[in-house]
Parts: C-alpha cells; structure tokens; sequence
C-alpha cells in the first residue's frame, strides 16, 4: 500500500508539472500572438520550412519543455503535422539530461543526427502528407476584431491590480505557486534508475533538469507580469476562457490518467529480463518502448550504450522513437495525431536502427 502511494503521489506531482508547463507555454504564446497582433504567427504559418524548422529546435531542447510548446502551438494551428513530427523525432525526454551528463561527446553527435533526421522526416511528411484538420482548439489562436478596441481602451498597467476579477486572481496564484514549486525543486521527476541519476548530477550542470526549471521558472516572472497588468478582455475572454477553461482539465486528467498506467505497468513489469545479446532484437525492443509516452524506460539503453554493452544503433533507435512526456499533452488535444505521428516515429526509428547497425555503425 505504502509502494502505490509513493507511486501515486509521483504521478500526480509529474502530472501537475506537465500540465503546468503547457499553460506557461500557452500563456506566454497567446501574449506574443496578442501583442504582435497576429503578425509572428501569420507568417510562420506561410513557412513550412520555418515551422519544421521550429519543431526540431524545440525537440532537441533537453527536457519536455520545447515539446510541450510545439504541441500547444501544433494544437492552435501554428505548426504543421510534419513540424511536430520532427520535435518528435528530435525530443529525447529526460534522458537527455542523462546523456549530456554521462556521454557529453556522444550526446551532441547524438542530437546533431536526431535534428537531421527530424527535419528531414518532417519535411517529407508535409510535402506526401494530406493536409487535414487536425482536432484540437478550434478556434487556434487569433485576434478578434474588439481585441485591438480593448487594447485601446484597457492599457496594459499595474492599476488593472486595483480591481482584479476571480480569474485574474485565480491565474496569478496559480501561476506563482507553480513558479515556487519549480524553483524549490518540488515538482522533479524522479528516476528508477537512481544510482545513473546520481552520477549524472554529482556537479554543477546547467543541463541539469532543477536548472532547467529554475531558468523555465524565472522566464515565468514574465507571465505574472502579463496577468497582473493585462486588460479585463484579454484576462477573460484570451487567457481565462481561451486557455484554462478549453483546455487545462482535459490535459491535466489525460496527462494523470496515461502516466498512472504506464507506471503501474512499468512497475510489475521487468523490461530489463526482455534484454538479450540479439542486438536486431533489441533495437526493435527499443522501438517499441519508445512507443511508452514516459520519461524513463529509454534510460535502461542509454545505461547499457554508456557501459558498452551495446551498439550505438540501439541508442539511435531508442531516441528517435522516444519523446519523452512531450506527448502527453497531445493524447489530450487530438489522439488522432498522437497515433500518426508515433507511427511515423516508430517507422522512421527502425529504418535508421537497422541502417546504422547493417553498417557496422
């Protein structure tokens, strides 16, 4: 009883730390689109490139952060499927972290490939691709008509403060918690491969994922900024209705939901016994684990590729495929472009798992 309510808890503390992170990244892209008036974001829509581009630049982010903001712009129509494709393909997780402490040299050349292999594969599946409406917001992210009279007639200013409705109140104690929650390390994954974490963090590393938080923490100040002195409409139409009410539950009950199974099932259930010196077999046991929408399981091959126990195909495999909790949000968006874009992650994975390994790489 006490080992599920230690699981249970974990679960929880991960799940509000995802979904935290979408509603800053949602936060802060709706208060670019609102003060550019729709410009920046008209234009990445004209540029496929750019938006591929943009995808495997947020996928190489160590971390889930760049993911889940590539799904929160994927989701509003800012990124096209083959974009978010290629932050899948890029996005290593939290291994990332891992890798970058144990095997820094073999890291870099790592995420030099994946960004290769991301856009390459993104640009393929825009230009063979179908264009189709993918689920999600509905009404993407967009400037209505009364958004530039209420910038006019509401200025931005700290004054907004003297007379704050619930839902301002609500977003700017719900957003600092969340800020000190991070800061003070409260919301950390946690590993089951303990003793790899404690030698990947035993000094000071700026790749480290408490740092990561900080700086992401830090950033944040700046939405507290925009809550605290943004006008009535935008509060509540933008922000309040736009973004917490759409989508915040949804995500945070997905994202709960997915990782209380893959942990209980991870937690009956010994991958390591599956491992034998068939290397073919395990780059394809590394494929399909990386199906797992979960930060963890892709360390066991990062763990064996750092002690030499097998090839770097098999790391190759696993990265491509896997994408850390980056997709989580995506289930709760559209679970349609969930299953496309895993399929086409495990395809790619294994094309070039079996083409690094029959060239002795």
């Amino acid at each position: 009883m006490h080992e599920f309510s230690h699981l249970f808890l974990d679960v929880l503390r991960n799940s509000v730390l995802i979904t935290g992170l979408v509603m800053i990244m949602m936060l802060m892209i709706e208060y670019i689109n609102i003060h550019s008036h729709g410009k920046w974001f008209t234009k990445l829509r004209q540029n496929r490139f750019g938006q591929v581009f943009l995808g495997a630049g947020l996928g190489i982010i160590p971390g889930c952060m760049g993911g889940f903001a590539a799904v929160s712009m994927y989701s509003h129509k800012l990124l096209s499927f083959g974009a978010l494709v290629a932050m899948m393909i890029a996005s290593s997780g939290d291994e990332a972290f891992i890798m970058l402490a144990m095997i820094p040299k073999e890291a870099l050349f790592l995420c030099g490939i994946l960004f290769v292999v991301a856009v390459v594969a993104g640009l393929l599946v825009d230009r063979f691709s179908k264009p189709s409406k993918h689920e999600g917001c509905a009404d993407g992210y967009q400037i209505h008509d009364e958004d530039e009279k209420a910038e006019m007639e509401d200025k931005p200013t700290l004054r907004n403060l003297r007379h704050a409705s619930a839902e301002r109140i609500a977003l700017l104690l719900g957003v600092i918690l969340f800020i000190v929650a991070l800061a003070f390390g409260m919301l950390e994954h946690e590993h089951e491969h303990e003793e790899v974490v404690e030698t990947a963090h035993h000094h000071l590393n700026i790749f480290d994922e408490y740092w990561l938080n900080l700086i992401f923490a830090i950033v944040s100040l700046f939405v507290v900024w925009f809550i605290a002195t943004a006008g009535e409409h935008i509060i509540k139409e933008h922000l309040w209705d736009h973004i917490i009410r759409k989508h915040f539950l949804s995500i945070f009950l997905w994202t709960f939901g997915a990782l209380l199974v893959i942990q209980i099932g991870l937690h009956y259930f010994d991958i390591e016994a599956l491992i034998s010196n068939n290397i073919l077999w395990m780059i394809l046991l590394a494929v399909l684990i990386g199906i797992i929408p979960e930060s963890g399981p892709h360390l066991l091959f990062v763990t064996l590729f750092a002690t030499g126990v097998v090839p770097f195909s098999v790391l190759l495999a696993s990265s491509i495929s896997q994408d850390g909790h980056a997709s989580l949000p995506l289930l709760a968006e559209s679970k349609r472009s969930f299953l496309k874009a895993k399929i086409v992650n495990v395809l790619v994975a294994a094309f070039f798992g079996y083409l690094c390994y029959f060239i002795g790489f």
